[in-house]
């Protein structure tokens, strides 16, 4: 049996979405920088490259059009590489590498990306097109179909007794250590920085500028946050289906709204040990399942940065979500 391994990944840094250094940056730009220098790190011509799986959970507007294929051609890639847009809300980006896998293993595809964008300035942010989003039926008979992420790590919180303290602790430790992993310059292999342009906006006047920015680092964490100033932050949701008063996700143990892009570069196994005399524990295999007591349970795996760190392994997120994840509806 055929063997998909990863060989190599690269991701943009995160910027925090509407204020940070990616909030007039096209998807096609994020998701082809990522693109490029995963390639470039495996040491191929983008030629090789038979085809692009991106996920992206809200794939309009900037991130439209099949920002798979537009991405793989702004990496340089020609127009003999295929590109397929993958929407799991947030295990886009996981299913993305899952799916080029399976492409590897069961039609011998022998190079296929698996990647993963959002740019949540510009689309769930910028203006998303929610015209006719509803479906009267599917509205009767199950509803939470439309229901946020915050109302349903909410109700997945209570389900499961993941107290508010609980989070709040993983919070700050989440915090620590990415704060620590940042001194110390563990995601400097990871990161490849992408000059831009953003748009700032004066907080006295509202006088907005476009100004060159440099990405390169994960703007989205807080150094200084402490368990004290966790605590004293109130639960944001209210007003939902189910939920009519939130009592476990606040600003701080929630998700950072975040734009970004990551990808790896997805190889059958003989050929890259072939080819590089190396060998690669990882092995990219399967789907995605989170499912707990008999109930489906909101999965957070972000599409934009889970590639760089998934390397084969699957990662499940119950409760209040961490990193960066979009909203959106998930079944409960």
């Amino acid at each position: 049996m055929r063997e998909a391994v990863i060989v190599s990944t690269a991701r943009t840094g995160l910027a925090k979405s509407v204020r940070g250094g990616f909030n007039i940056t096209h998807g096609a730009v994020m998701g082809g920088h990522a693109i490029k220098h995963a390639i470039a790190r495996a040491g191929l011509d983008p030629a090789e490259i038979e085809d692009v799986f991106m996920g992206c959970a809200q794939p309009e507007g900037a991130t439209g059009m099949n920002v798979a294929r537009n991405a793989a051609i702004w990496a340089g890639c020609p127009v003999t590489t295929s590109g397929t847009t993958i929407n799991r809300f947030c295990s886009s980006g996981l299913q993305a590498i899952a799916m080029a896998s399976q492409q590897i293993i069961t039609e011998g595809t022998p190079v296929a990306i698996g990647s993963g964008v959002e740019s949540i300035s510009l689309v769930q942010m910028g203006g998303m097109n929610t015209k006719n989003i509803i479906e009267e039926r599917l509205m009767e008979i199950k509803p939470a179909l439309w229901m946020s992420m915050i109302e349903t790590a909410e109700i997945v919180a209570e389900r499961y007794g993941i107290s508010r303290e609980r989070q709040d602790k993983y919070a700050l430790e989440s915090q620590l250590r990415t704060a620590a992993a940042q001194q110390s310059g563990k995601f400097g292999d990871e990161i490849v920085p992408l000059k831009t342009k953003m748009k700032k906006v004066d907080k006295n006047t509202g006088a907005e500028s476009i100004v060159d920015a440099i990405v390169d680092r994960d703007e989205c964490n807080r150094p200084d946050t402490t368990i004290d100033g966790l605590k004293s932050l109130a639960p944001v949701f209210r007003g939902g289906m189910k939920v009519k008063e939130g009592k476990y996700i606040t600003a701080g143990n929630a998700s950072q709204f975040s734009d970004g892009s990551s990808a790896c570069v997805v190889m059958d196994g003989s050929i890259a040990r072939d080819r590089t005399a190396r060998n690669f524990p990882w092995l990219c295999r399967g789907g995605l399942r989170a499912r707990r007591n008999g109930h489906w349970s909101g999965v957070c795996s972000s599409p934009a940065a889970l590639p760089s760190w998934a390397e084969g392994r699957r990662y499940r997120h119950l409760g209040a979500q961490r990193g960066i994840c979009e909203p959106g509806p998930v079944l409960c």
